[in-house]
């Protein structure tokens, strides 16, 4: 059974979201619980989402199992980072089965974001798996998950509008800072940072005719940056020497960046304001410096404030679209978990078909027509149970199949593990 431990801007403050992404619990935290067969974990700047394939046995009570494997999942992540458990458990929703589907596909598509339709998100996913292949916490249920997910945000992203103007966090930001400064064409602008945030910025810069751009990094990777971006390259000797003519600062790493001595130092000039845009997750530029004179900052928990209202028609339509994709996974989902199932009753129907096509042609009874005829029948009495069986399996009642079939036939079709045992 898939489930989805999930803290986000919906249900948890950029506080909580902070220390979440600062504790590094990736998906290897999870495998420590034997019933987790694999796990994906999506880090953002506004959500930390656990994605896990879970064995729940072969009993009756498949939802209790899950429930144990949810609590035991969020007793892990607080513990790592440092939060009480009651308070985790507080600000988290979790799903099974059908839902984590049709939310993941939400996600991806950009429709549970902070800025409708966003940008980002669709790439961070797909990064999300990438990351657990490399550590081996994913499976093929995992996969098959997070692959439909890419597929449905391409789909949504090309038949609906809901993110025709590029709407992002970036975007927002930009939009948000327009007024604190000069012409764009005229604007200094420091990005601190080189990752996908920081190529998105520097894109979205340019598009307002924005023409020079200095980049710096904490990770030393701002040469390679500046090469593949035509940017320049600043290294941290002179990173005081940016700050000081800068008019915009954009940050976006994985680590505290900016604190208000690093801005005293850069000796501000009178009349020169500094606006601050901090886009990281944990922040990257601490409280204090919105105290300095002269300089403004603009953080998540504010830039989400501003988030654009959701544009109805839109919305509605790209829903229905992650709607169909998430029945369309359950189904195939139910066909997969029915497979084995199914090959042991067709192996058993056409094992019967043909050892009396045998026994006829032995007495001499058998031609063409009546084996044709036979063949037809068993067709006929194969299709009904295999489309139960396929629908029982959507159900969750996929034990009652391989029971009725080890009552009925005496036919031992597959294990937990979905492997054959004919």
């Amino acid at each position: 059974m898939l489930v989805c431990v999930s803290a986000s801007h919906r249900t948890a403050d950029f506080t909580l979201l902070e220390r979440l992404a600062a504790s590094g619990g990736g998906s290897a935290l999870h495998l420590d619980d034997p019933e987790v067969r694999g796990a994906v974990v999506v880090a953002t700047c506004n959500r930390y989402e656990s994605y896990l394939d879970v064995d729940t046995g072969t009993g009756t009570d498949t939802d209790a199992a899950a429930e144990s494997v949810i609590a035991r999942a969020l007793d892990r992540i607080a513990t790592r980072a440092g939060i009480d458990p009651t308070e985790l458990r507080t600000r988290t929703r979790t799903m099974r089965a059908s839902r984590v589907a049709a939310h993941l596909f939400a996600v991806a598509s950009g429709l549970d974001s902070v800025v409708l339709g966003e940008d980002e998100i669709a790439g961070q996913v797909r990064r999300s798996l990438a990351e657990a292949r490399q550590g081996g916490t994913t499976t093929p249920s995992l996969e098959r998950l997070f692959q439909m997910a890419s597929t449905t945000s391409r789909g949504v992203k090309n038949t609906t509008k809901i993110n025709a103007a590029g709407r992002s966090m970036v975007r927002l930001a930009l939009d948000l800072a327009e007024t604190r400064l000069p012409a764009w064409q005229e604007a200094k602008v420091l990005i601190i940072g080189t990752g996908a945030y920081a190529r998105t910025t520097l894109a979205a810069l340019r598009d307002r005719g924005v023409g020079v751009v200095d980049v710096a990094s904490p990770s030393g990777r701002e040469q390679r940056f500046a090469l593949r971006e035509g940017v320049r390259a600043v290294p941290t000797s002179e990173r005081t020497e940016a700050l000081r003519r800068a008019d915009l600062v954009i940050t976006s790493t994985n680590v505290l960046t900016l604190t208000a001595p690093d801005l005293t130092e850069a000796q501000r000039l009178p009349g020169h304001p500094m606006l601050v845009v901090d886009l990281g997750l944990p922040a990257n530029v601490s409280k204090d410096v919105a105290h300095l004179h002269g300089v403004d900052l603009l953080d998540l928990e504010t830039i989400s404030l501003h988030a654009p209202v959701q544009e109805l028609n839109a919305s509605a339509e790209a829903l229905d679209l992650v709607d169909q994709a998430a029945q369309e996974f359950e189904q195939r989902s139910a066909e997969d978990a029915a497979a084995p199932a199914i090959v042991a009753y067709r192996t058993h129907v056409e094992q019967v078909l043909e050892a009396e096509l045998a026994r006829a042609r032995a007495r001499g009874d058998a031609d063409d027509e009546t084996e044709r005829a036979l063949r037809h029948f068993a067709s006929v009495l194969i299709h009904t149970p295999t489309t139960r069986a396929r629908e029982h399996a959507a159900e969750g009642r996929l034990d009652d199949v391989v029971a009725a079939m080890r009552t009925l036939y005496g036919i031992e079709t597959f294990g937990t593990q979905g492997t054959a045992d004919i």
